[in-house]
């Protein structure tokens, strides 16, 4: 499938893709199953997106490398299950992608495993959510984002009737929970949780926050248009106040923004994505192409690195830059692809 042309001169949106995952891989590690240069989590990510790729190159290559990372990955923790809540909601994610692609139930026996780990995660402090840790001290807004998530997509993957109807209700809570938590402040923006009162603890509005794609999901299980108009009211929110005058995407880390903050604007464009697939804008294409071209023109061949910033060269490229900044090369490959395969 080509992804269509990105400019008159250069590459289309599917082959800098293409190339760009050739360079993530460089960092794929088959002894442990994870990225080198970046963390377990970030590691999710990175699965994710090269799946992604992979379903709009329809391409099966790196089917070894998922295979690879669900037995290798679990020598670092058994069954993608540690203290963080939000950890765990990544890696079900990402084998919920692996097996939408490869439709092989390890994979997704894999996710509802750790989704009914999640589940311990959840209690009446704030009168419900689940926590961030298995410290339980902080309500943050991503594990419950992530939580959403899960469950809509498990209810939508499930062939089992009951096992439906029971993610679907777990869905369901978590998100009459969240939306009436406090979490999404008047500018229609989600901050990073809530403080020990149970209060919207305004503090950093990131971007990986923004993209809900939960919503879209429990919309497709449900029918429910009002999740789509949320998503779609956070969505226009942070397209006004977290990109700049070119309209080009930035965290309020920037341009340091740690092991972490790297991949944040990438799981916003991917849940972007989601959105527009399910109820398309043109602000989103516009965004998603101007993000790419931008990130494009940053880019130095042989190596093709995929840096923090979007607009600049600014940090270290790492599987974690490479990671989210190839989720907006994979989005606009997606938005403009047609039926010739990437090679």
């Amino acid at each position: 499938m080509s992804s269509g042309v990105a400019s008159a001169q250069g590459p289309s949106y599917g082959e800098r893709a293409s190339l760009a995952i050739g360079t993530l891989q460089t960092w794929y590690d088959l002894d442990s199953g994870l990225y080198k240069t970046t963390g377990w989590w970030n590691s999710a990510n990175a699965l994710t997106v090269l799946a992604d790729f992979a379903r709009i190159a329809k391409s099966r290559k790196y089917d070894f490398v998922f295979s690879s990372t669900l037995s290798t990955a679990q020598k670092t923790s058994p069954g993608f299950i540690n203290k963080y809540y939000d950890d765990e909601g990544w890696w079900a994610l990402a084998w919920i992608d692996v097996y939408d692609l490869t439709h092989d139930e390890r994979y997704l026996a894999s996710a509802a495993l750790i989704f009914a780990d999640m589940t311990y995660g959840w209690d009446q402090t704030c009168s419900g959510g689940i926590w961030w840790s298995k410290d339980r001290k902080y309500k943050k807004a991503i594990a419950n984002e992530l939580f959403l998530s899960v469950a809509a997509r498990l209810a939508l993957l499930t062939r089992d009737p009951r096992q439906r109807t029971t993610y679907l209700a777990w869905a369901d809570r978590e998100w009459q929970w969240f939306a009436n938590s406090g979490m999404i402040n008047p500018q229609q923006l989600v901050n990073d949780g809530l403080t020990e009162s149970c209060k919207n603890n305004q503090r950093t509005v990131w971007t990986y926050n923004q993209g809900l794609g939960g919503l879209v999901a429990l919309h497709a299980v449900s029918g429910d248009a009002a999740t789509l108009s949320e998503a779609h009211r956070i969505a226009r929110a942070a397209l006004s106040s977290l990109t700049d005058q070119q309209g080009v995407l930035h965290d309020p880390c920037e341009p340091k923004c740690g092991g972490d903050g790297t991949q944040f604007k990438g799981v916003f464009a991917r849940n972007l994505r989601a959105l527009n697939e399910a109820d398309p804008r043109p602000a989103y294409d516009r965004f998603v192409r101007t993000n790419a071209d931008s990130i494009w023109n940053q880019v130095r061949p042989p190596d093709y690195h995929l840096c923090e910033g979007w607009s600049s060269t600014s940090g270290t490229p790492d599987a974690s830059s490479q990671s989210s900044a190839l989720d907006v090369l994979v989005t606009a490959a997606k938005l403009s692809a047609t039926t010739r395969a990437i090679q």
